[in-house]
């Protein structure tokens, strides 16, 4: 008997689709921080390889997806969108991070095995320009002032780290990671103590890279998961009660 087979039918993208992803992926990412303007269509269309119309039509998809914000006069353009920080647009956020908890939850399994690998491999064949990217963005991270700008740096950083090992699959799994653990990092708690735990984590990671130490690296990222990966699940449950919270009052109510 053969062997039965699944596959999944191909998505043929457009060029449009293709712009409006990249420039998406960049704003979950936090790579461009709420408030920012993006490149001038002219600019996107020469870094994109295309025309003006393709860019028209990604940016309002974008648009249509409420990213980002089409301003006019002397000094518009189009913004990345500021999130609101109301009740409903936190009961949103904790929505769709509930709605993703299985998949955050193999996530951080995956997370937990990979990233240290990474940082094992950039650890031997960084360049020096590699660790002056690295520096610099623990730099932004400890001047930034606003959690947004802190995260955009904070994951600046890990993918400075994927980028000195050269491999393109290495820098899309942490891309991959990042951008979907971005929804529940945004409910981490913001503190002095938190940062400044994380500022000596990075720092050991660093040293680890530039003595090109292997398992010194691969020890301190591994640390530095484990940290994140104990406050991201932690989240995971506050969330889960307070939605088990929800559904008792409900039904407290209903009798």
């Amino acid at each position: 008997m053969a062997t039965e087979v699944h596959f999944e039918p191909i998505q043929q993208v457009r060029a449009h689709e293709y712009v409006a992803e990249q420039i998406r992926r960049h704003i979950g990412l936090r790579l461009i921080q709420p408030g920012e303007p993006l490149p001038s269509e002219r600019e996107l269309a020469s870094l994109f390889g295309v025309g003006r119309p393709t860019i028209q039509h990604a940016l309002r998809l974008l648009e249509a997806a409420r990213l980002v914000e089409a301003r006019r006069g002397r000094r518009g353009g189009t913004f990345v969108c500021k999130p609101s920080e109301n009740d409903e647009a936190m009961d949103e956020l904790i929505g769709r991070v509930l709605r993703e908890g299985e998949e955050i939850t193999e996530l951080l399994d995956w997370r937990r095995e990979v990233e240290p690998a990474v940082a094992g491999l950039a650890a031997t064949v960084r360049r020096n320009g590699d660790l002056e990217v690295m520096r610099a963005t623990l730099e932004s991270m400890a001047e930034a002032v606003s959690e947004p700008e802190y995260m955009r740096n904070d994951t600046a950083f890990h993918l400075a780290i994927a980028h000195a090992t050269r491999n393109r699959f290495m820098v899309r799994a942490i891309e991959e990671i990042r951008l979907r653990l971005g929804d529940a990092m945004t409910l981490l708690p913001e503190s002095d103590v938190w940062h400044q735990r994380i500022s000596g984590e990075h720092d050991e990671i660093v040293a680890g890279i530039e003595s090109r130490d292997r398992a010194r690296t691969e020890a301190a990222m591994q640390v530095h998961v484990a940290h994140s990966e104990q406050g991201l699940r932690a989240v995971l449950e506050a969330v889960r009660r307070r939605r088990r919270g929800r559904v008792a009052s409900l039904v407290r109510e209903r009798r």
